[in-house]
Formats: C-alpha cells, structure tokens, sequence
C-alpha cells in the first residue's frame, strides 16, 4: 500500500490569509506522487478559488489523466513529478 499524504484542499497559506485555523481547513489523503502533482500543476491561488473540493480536481482533464498513468504504476515505483 503507498503512502498517503494528507492535503490541505484549500492550502494552509490561503486559509491563514482568510483568518482561519489551519486545524479546520479541509484536507484528503492523496498518495505522495499525486499530492506532489497538485502542487507542481497548480498555484496555491488556484487551489483555493477552483480546486478546493475532490469534485473539482477529478473533473480536471490533466488530473484524470495522471490519475489514469499512475494506477498502471507499481506502488513501489519511485514516481519523479515536474
């Protein structure tokens, strides 16, 4: 089983910006090649304001298609993301 990673779906920096506390912001476990995807694909901005729900980022078409490559990956392969 890979190790999952806990992501913040509205990052913590935009949500201390809003005044709130990091312990209420919303958070998935995502495997670390994912987690690390999201935050090579994305800024934090639009993470915040388009991608802050499972929903949302599923429905991104460059998110699918990763999603889709590494499924077919052994968990024990070392993914390198940029």
């Amino acid at each position: 089983m890979p190790h999952l990673t806990e992501h913040h779906l509205v990052p913590r920096s935009q949500g201390r910006r809003r005044g709130l506390k990091v312990a209420s912001l919303p958070t998935a476990l995502l495997c670390l090649a994912c987690h690390k995807y999201l935050h090579t694909t994305f800024s934090n901005q639009e993470l915040e304001n388009q991608y802050s729900s499972l929903a949302a980022l599923r429905e991104h078409e460059g998110v699918q298609k990763f999603v889709a490559w590494i499924r077919k990956q052994p968990a024990t392969k070392g993914v390198r993301v940029r």
